[in-house]
C-alpha cells in the first residue's frame, strides 16, 4: 500500500483554496497537512475541502495568523492538539489514523508550525525569536519525554528553518539571516536526532543537492533569482525510513496566481 503525505504553508486557506483544490486534483496525495491558515474553526471551508476528496478534517485554528489542519482520505482514531509555550497559538495538531487505513493504520501524523522568529537573530532584542528557540527547545522536550518515534510516525510542517548548508541559496550570506542562524539550525538538527527522527527529503537526496520549498514575495523574479529557502519538512520515524519511495517539492505552484510563498512537500510512502 502506498501512503501519500504532503505539507503547505498554504498562507490563508480561505484566499488560496482554489490553489488547495487545484494541488489536491493534480498531485492526489491521501493526507494533506496546512499550516499558516490564518481562520478560526467555524471560519474553516471546510465543506469545500471536504468536496476535494477529502472527508476527514481536523483543524486547529485561530483568527488572522497561524493555524494548522489535516486532510486525509483516511479516518483517523485519535486526535490531539500541543499548546506549546503555554499559549494558545494554533501551531501542533495531530492525527492517529484507522484500521480503515490498513497498512497505514496506527501511523501518527504530527504537524507543526514554528514561529518565524521576527528578524532580529537576538532573544535579548527581539521576543519573536526567542519564543522560536524556546518553541524548539519545548519540541525537544516532548520528543524526549513522549518518544514519539517509539512507534511509526510522521512529523511534518513549516518548521522555519532551513538546517543544512544546501537548504539555502547562500550558506555564507545567510548565516546571520533568521531561519539558518547556527543557534537555529543546531536546535532543530538537535531535536530532531535526539528523538531519532529521519528527514525524509535529506535520506534520498542528499547534499550537495540545493533544495528550496520557501521563495520570498519580496523578489522580483523569484524563479530567476532562486533565493529559496527549505523551511518545510516531512520527518519519519526510524522504523518508516526503508518504507520512503520518493520526495519532492512542487515548485510550480509559488508560480500560481496569487501564490503561497511556499511550494508543498510530497512523500510517498510503500507500507
Amino acid at each position: 500500500m502506498q501512503l501519500t503525505v504532503s505539507t503547505w504553508n498554504i498562507n490563508s486557506v480561505r484566499l488560496r483554496i482554489d490553489q488547495v483544490g487545484r494541488f489536491l486534483k493534480e498531485r492526489r496525495p491521501d493526507i494533506l497537512c496546512l499550516q499558516e491558515t490564518k481562520c478560526p474553526n467555524d471560519k474553516l471551508p471546510l465543506k469545500e475541502l471536504q468536496a476535494f476528496g477529502y472527508p476527514f478534517v481536523v483543524h486547529m485554528g485561530q483568527k488572522g495568523y497561524n493555524g494548522v489542519a489535516i486532510l486525509s482520505r483516511y479516518p483517523f482514531t485519535e486526535t490531539g492538539v500541543m499548546e506549546m509555550c503555554g499559549r494558545q497559538d494554533a501551531r501542533h495538531i495531530t492525527v492517529t489514523l484507522s484500521r480503515e487505513a490498513k497498512a497505514a493504520a496506527g501511523v501518527t501524523i504530527h504537524n507543526f508550525y514554528v514561529p518565524a522568529g521576527g528578524d532580529i537573530p537576538d532573544q535579548g532584542l527581539n521576543e519573536k525569536f526567542k519564543h522560536k528557540l524556546d518553541f524548539m527547545a519545548e519540541m525537544r522536550s516532548w520528543g524526549s519525554r513522549s518518544k514519539p518515534t517509539s512507534a511509526p510516525a510522521i512529523l511534518v510542517g513549516d518548521l522555519n528553518v532551513a538546517p543544512l548548508e544546501h537548504d539555502v541559496w547562500s550558506h555564507k550570506q545567510l548565516l546571520d539571516v533568521v531561519s539558518h542562524t547556527p543557534v537555529e539550525t543546531q536546535a532543530l538538527e538537535e531535536l530532531r536526532q535526539e528523538a531519532e527522527w529521519v528527514d525524509a527529503m535529506r535520506a534520498l537526496r542528499p547534499e550537495p543537492e540545493k533544495i528550496y520549498s520557501w521563495w520570498s514575495y519580496r523578489s522580483p523574479d523569484w524563479a530567476a533569482a532562486d533565493k529559496g529557502r527549505r523551511l518545510d519538512h516531512i520527518w519519519l520515524s526510524k522504523d518508516m525510513k526503508d518504507t520512503l519511495r520518493s520526495i519532492d517539492v512542487t515548485r510550480e505552484t509559488r508560480g500560481w496566481d496569487r501564490p503561497s510563498d511556499h511550494a508543498p512537500v510530497t512523500a510517498v510512502l510503500e507500507l
